[in-house]
């Protein structure tokens, strides 16, 4: 289905775009409305500022235009100031449909032709917003095969796809351990405070009222009952943000006889439909922060070739959920369990030191530099911390160590590190595209070398961190031996 002439999106955009317009001037509104009420002229104010921004949302319905031609995905909007984006079909990366509360009562939806680029003004994707979910699916499939033989476009019958993951609703209990429930409650708090200095809540605010009020409390039971409020909001809001991501997540594979491709869907109240095409998926991460660790979970994500650092979103595969449902997952993707099962090569005793040296020095540092400025008899509370401080470090470093590792294995580049957020990356060697080999001063005197394969995704590459110089050219000579072989002495 190409479009060769130029096409605006649906027309029920024209209830949409109006009202966009109207909260995106909510506070020069509000302005207004002050200032009409200031000056007695309530109802000319408040019209022209109603009528101004819908007009600018009607203007912005006609001024919208798209096409998809045999080769080009092309956008353009903007009345006085014309903005037009275009991109090789060739280019196109990920297809993501999405639909908000909004778009859905509507049959509308939003897709976003990931490109993996930079246009004029360094956006990397496309957004075609106001098309009907219909005609939303069928470009999704025609953008992902196009560039496929005749005949294999002609092939519609075929298996079904096939369902590699649903959600769970046991996996909530993962959602605590994550961070979103510390950022929600960040934003919570500050919304709040807002609020509070706006209405004037901090002026009415008396330090001494509630000193007084509380001066009877024990502060061995009002902290530890502080602590667990607090724990008991974040963890609630946690939940109700990973439900509201997550809701539905279903990941399914369409065969090899119709170009295979990963599709994702997920989300409660705003759905996103995703579509990774097979031959852009290079290799998987599959991450576990500490408390996920611990809890037995982790979550995976693919390295897709050409799309950004900061499509991570698009990229996900599973949200956090329980190690064995993560490694299936990764298994699937890799089409072998071997990069997640192998064991991995450590990088000596020379690394090691270097975790502990990296996480001991500073926090002796600090410590030295509290006790020096404070002094032992007035730290008082903060006691405890100071001691403790050491011990962590050393037990941080210990892990830190005990992750460093690496391989070869099934085709694939295998690097782990890390420990508040261990990561595994396996990287197809198809989707290498260079070796870079990085050293410090002290990594010179320790005999290290950072190796890191260079690829067109995800994060751009996979790092095998402090691994000893002779190991790091062996395996970049065994990954791909004809472009090392040549920059080796023989």
């Amino acid at each position: 289905m190409i479009d060769v002439e130029w096409q605006r999106v649906d027309p029920r955009m024209l209830l949409v775009y109006p009202v966009r317009e109207l909260v995106r001037f909510l506070p020069v509104l509000i302005g207004l409305f002050i200032a009409g009420s200031a000056s007695g002229r309530t109802d000319w104010w408040h019209g022209a500022g109603i009528a101004i921004p819908m007009l600018l949302g009607v203007l912005r319905y006609f001024t919208t235009y798209f096409r998809i031609t045999e080769t080009r995905v092309e956008l353009r909007r903007g009345l006085l100031n014309r903005h037009q984006l275009s991109t090789a079909l060739d280019r196109v990366r990920t297809v993501d449909i999405s639909a908000s509360l909004t778009h859905r009562a509507l049959g509308l939806t939003t897709v976003r032709i990931g490109t993996g680029t930079a246009s004029k003004d360094d956006e990397d994707h496309l957004d075609l917003d106001g098309l009907p979910a219909v005609r939303a699916r069928e470009l999704r499939t025609e953008l992902l095969r196009l560039g496929v033989p005749a005949a294999a476009q002609g092939t519609e019958a075929g298996e079904p796809d096939r369902v590699v993951l649903r959600f769970d609703p046991a996996w909530v209990r993962f959602a605590p351990l994550t961070t979103t429930g510390l950022v929600l409650a960040g934003g919570a708090l500050g919304v709040a405070a807002q609020g509070v200095n706006t209405f004037g809540g901090f002026d009415r605010f008396n330090p001494d009222e509630l000193v007084d009020s509380t001066a009877g409390w024990s502060a061995a039971l009002a902290i530890p009952i502080g602590i667990v409020l607090l724990l008991v909001a974040v963890s609630a809001l946690a939940i109700g943000g990973y439900v509201v991501t997550n809701w539905g997540f279903t990941l399914t594979h369409t065969g090899p006889e119709r170009r295979g491709a990963w599709h994702l869907r997920r989300g409660l109240l705003t759905t996103r439909e995703t579509t990774l095409d097979d031959d852009r998926v290079s290799g998987v991460t599959v991450a576990a922060p500490l408390g996920l660790r611990l809890a037995g979970g982790g979550r995976i994500s693919a390295i897709v070739t050409g799309l950004g650092g900061d499509g991570s979103g698009s990229s996900l595969l599973a949200p956090p959920a329980p190690r064995a449902v993560v490694e299936r997952v990764a298994s699937e993707v890799l089409g072998t369990s071997a990069p997640l099962d192998a064991p991995l090569a450590g990088h000596g005793p020379q690394a090691r030191k270097r975790r502990y040296t990296r996480a001991l020095a500073p926090t002796a540092v600090v410590v030295a530099t509290v006790v020096l400025l404070v002094g032992l008899d007035e730290i008082g509370l903060w006691s405890l911390a100071v001691v403790l401080a050491l011990p962590a470090a050393a037990l941080l470093a210990r892990d830190r160590a005990a992750a460093l590792g690496h391989t070869l294995v099934s085709g694939h580049v295998v690097a782990r590190s890390g420990s508040l957020d261990r990561r595994r990356d396996a990287l197809a060697v198809h989707g290498v595209i260079g070796w870079n080999l990085r050293s410090s001063w002290f990594q010179r005197r320790a005999g290290l070398t950072t190796l890191v394969a260079t690829t067109a995704g995800g994060r751009q590459s996979v790092t095998v961190l402090d691994v000893p110089d002779g190991a790091a050219l062996d395996l970049a000579h065994r990954a791909m031996p004809d472009l090392v072989s040549q920059f080796l002495h023989h």
